[in-house]
């Protein structure tokens, strides 16, 4: 029997050791969750403190703030890339918006261009151009020259305007 007993021991010693560190309760954590939400470091004095009044160890203080730090850590990597993936989303569809736009601007300019080319087409003969300058000048200080065509006149800025739409240029 004393065989027996020996190998009894020799077991229990081989087997790991449970550390008896006691669970925080809902209440410990809800004070340890508000104290974090003012100071994510622990300062010596606060752990003794919170230690004192939450009648655990310092140092399961300093591991809980520690774990504490490092989720928070986590969750606010998390919170950045979700905020930046809606950027990119944003960014991406404004810039899907801006090529349909360029693309309908392209459109709108050959078209201005065929009609450009087909009324050069029906004039086969290029008209008397008369370039005159008005003696008053625009707000800007730059005369203001006229064509005259087949008895039309036409400010330049008029026709730039047709052209290329009221943006004012391709």
């Amino acid at each position: 029997m004393d065989f027996f007993h020996s190998q009894t021991q020799q077991k229990q010693q081989c087997l790991p050791k449970h550390n008896n560190k006691k669970r925080l309760t809902e209440d410990q954590v809800r004070l340890l969750e508000r104290t974090f939400t003012t100071n994510k470091k622990l300062e010596p004095e606060l752990k003794v403190q919170l230690a004192n009044q939450l009648g655990v160890p310092p140092r399961q203080i300093a591991i809980w703030y520690q774990n504490k730090r490092a989720r928070w850590k986590t969750q606010s990597l998390e919170l950045d890339y979700n905020t930046l993936q809606v950027r990119l989303e944003n960014a991406l569809a404004d810039r899907r918006r801006l090529e349909r736009e360029v693309v309908r601007l392209q459109e709108e300019l050959w078209q201005a261009q065929q009609m450009v080319f087909a009324v050069n087409q029906e004039t086969a003969a290029p008209p008397a151009v008369n370039l005159s300058c008005n003696s008053s000048c625009d707000d800007r200080g730059s005369s203001s020259f006229h064509e005259a065509v087949n008895g039309e006149v036409l400010q330049l800025e008029e026709l730039y305007a047709c052209l290329y739409g009221a943006g004012g240029g391709v």
